[in-house]
């Protein structure tokens, strides 16, 4: 049974690690899929975690820390949306640059108006979102199997961590399930054939930049708001890089890339449990060595077991309305 508690303690700490990795998958999920790439996650995320936390420092409420870091992230997604829609630039330069700007920037405001080197000062509890015990929590945790499952799995969580798990059947419904899901699928499809049906191309991919604006925000004010109590520059630490593999192993389909963002959460959770382990005639592992793990685990997974991966036909390419 201490093995069995084991790996549900490291497995529920996954769920916590994979929150981030799930909001941003589906917002380049939701970008992707109306043919706008999205390089940008990275860079969205800092601004939206920066952005929450700066405003929850000032109200000390975590709500209009959540609205200011969704708003700023929507912000810079209709950014995106202007130079690959109506300007169509290249998709990746654009992101790219998002990705370069928002680092620095958020450093820079952060650094111009705190004097902590880019981080904010540190959080009071009542600008924090906190986890939820469920009902009989506490009392069901002693039932053998089923108690541990109950109160470190589903119970314990904080409010965007349930709503994160409750978006990927939302996806799913709105998605393939829905006229719009339809019509923005097959604006990633074959543009040419939506806009000669009378459907206007250009509000459906803005559509879907705002629906990704408002996810990765999400993802961002997570990582200030919930998990850490701060922001500090560069802490997004690549999830928005990750989240793009997840999407990519996932073929751009909700429900693999719930499971596949839940396996780099639980990677890392696995990484930071093994910090500090003592192999036999090999000694103390380097905890620069499992930090990497997630990440070199990643690579292999992506090379090694995604097979065929077939993006949306229209993907990254600008459409010109024909006269």
């Amino acid at each position: 049974m201490e093995g069995f508690d084991a790996f549900i303690v490291v497995f529920g700490s996954g769920l916590r690690l994979a929150v981030p990795l799930i909001l941003a998958c589906l917002a380049g999920l939701w970008s992707e899929r109306s043919g706008i790439v999205d390089i940008g996650l990275e860079g969205k995320m800092l601004v939206g975690a920066f952005a929450g936390a700066a405003i929850a420092t000032f109200t000390g409420d975590p709500w209009t820390g959540l609205l200011a870091g969704v708003a700023a992230s929507v912000l810079v997604s209709l950014i995106h949306g202007y130079a690959s829609i109506d300007q169509r630039a290249n998709q990746i330069v654009s992101g790219t640059a998002i990705n370069m700007v928002a680092d620095g920037l958020t450093a820079l405001i952060g650094n111009a108006v705190w004097s902590q080197g880019g981080r904010t000062p540190q959080l009071p509890d009542s600008a924090l979102f906190h986890a939820i015990d469920l009902p009989f929590a506490q009392s069901f945790g002693g039932v053998p199997i089923l108690g541990p499952i109950y109160r470190h799995l589903i119970s314990g969580h904080d409010i965007v961590t349930y709503f994160a798990f409750a978006l990927v059947p939302l996806t799913y419904w709105a998605l393939y399930s829905t006229r719009f899901g339809l019509r923005l699928r097959a604006v990633g499809e074959n543009p040419a054939a939506v806009d000669t049906a009378g459907i206007s191309v250009r509000a459906l991919r803005y559509s879907a930049v705002v629906i990704c604006g408002v996810l990765v925000g999400l993802s961002g004010v997570y990582l200030s708001l919930a998990q850490a109590a701060y922001f500090q520059p560069h802490m997004s630490a690549g999830k928005g890089f990750i989240a793009l593999a997840a999407l990519v192993f996932a073929k751009w389909r909700p429900w693999p890339a719930l499971a596949t963002c839940l396996l780099f959460g639980f990677l890392d959770a696995l990484s930071i449990r093994l910090q500090g382990m003592v192999l036999p005639g090999i000694g103390p592992v380097p905890v620069q060595a499992i930090e990497a793990l997630p990440y070199l685990l990643t690579v292999v997974l992506l090379a090694g077991f995604i097979g065929k991966a077939t993006p949306p036909r229209a993907s990254g390419i600008p459409y010109v309305k024909e006269r």
